[in-house]
């Protein structure tokens, strides 16, 4: 099957739809398989300002057509209308232009690539999951194995990092280690980074505190080496994003 009919399928889905779908409802309802298929798809839709990626109420990214949400909001009230739908004046602007930082769909597809590279470095199969603690709490991690025996979080900037985007990594870390104190062995746990320049502050070189914490709570971070054509695209994302 093309990727252009896998693309229909997709869009006639969410036409279909009364309303937003994750990637993996639309999965199940098109058939296309992989899901991370219907990932790609969806993110090369949202960059087109075809369709609109965001946090659903369970937590997972969830799609909706543009153009559905751009009726809703018309019928409704011409004030509630956001600055990613189309005006005369400005004319069209991206949808991904308008996402908080460090939540582009550039970087969200480079820590997919990420994934499956640090997957090959350890000879795992890596995949997102959602991690169900002893008090119900269910946490989302960007990757993990079957077993549940590593741990990951991905973080694809580049270049050095600002003292917030230091907290982000940090606020991850935390993260790992309070999933990993319920579970019983404990995994190993990972710090996934994809520019030598963003992961010198934590690596145990670094003469920092961060860099000694990650080391005395066993947390590895680990560079891996993503293709020129994505770490631009990052790049260029992060320029967008902070400008």
């Amino acid at each position: 099957m093309t990727a252009a009919s896998n693309r229909d399928r997709v869009l006639e889905a969410l036409r279909r739809s009364s309303g937003p779908l994750d990637d993996d409802q639309l999965s199940y309802r098109t058939g296309v398989r992989p899901r991370q298929q219907v990932n790609q798809i969806c993110c090369a839709l949202h960059l087109t300002g075809a369709i609109r990626r965001r946090e659903g109420p369970d937590g997972k990214i969830v799609n909706e057509l543009v153009e559905r949400t751009s009726r809703v909001l018309t019928s409704e009230d011409p004030r509630t209308l956001p600055s990613v739908l189309p005006s005369p004046a400005a004319g069209v602007r991206r949808v991904e232009d308008h996402l908080p930082p460090g939540n582009s769909a550039e970087q969200r597809h480079a820590e997919r690539v990420m994934l499956d590279l640090l997957g090959r470095d350890l000879a795992l199969r890596l995949e997102p999951a959602k991690i169900a603690v002893p008090s119900g709490v269910r946490v989302e991690v960007d990757g993990c194995d079957s077993g549940r025996t590593v741990l990951v979080e991905c973080w694809a900037h580049q270049g050095p990092p600002k003292s917030a985007q230091r907290h982000k990594v940090l606020a991850d870390a935390l993260k790992l280690t309070w999933i990993a104190s319920t579970m019983y062995p404990q995994p190993r746990l990972v710090l996934c980074m994809s520019d030598p320049a963003a992961a010198r502050p934590f690596l145990p070189t670094a003469r920092s505190w961060a860099a000694q914490a990650l080391l005395d709570l066993a947390i590895t971070v680990h560079v891996v080496e993503i293709p020129d054509d994505v770490r631009k695209k990052v790049r260029a994302a992060q320029e967008r994003q902070y400008r």
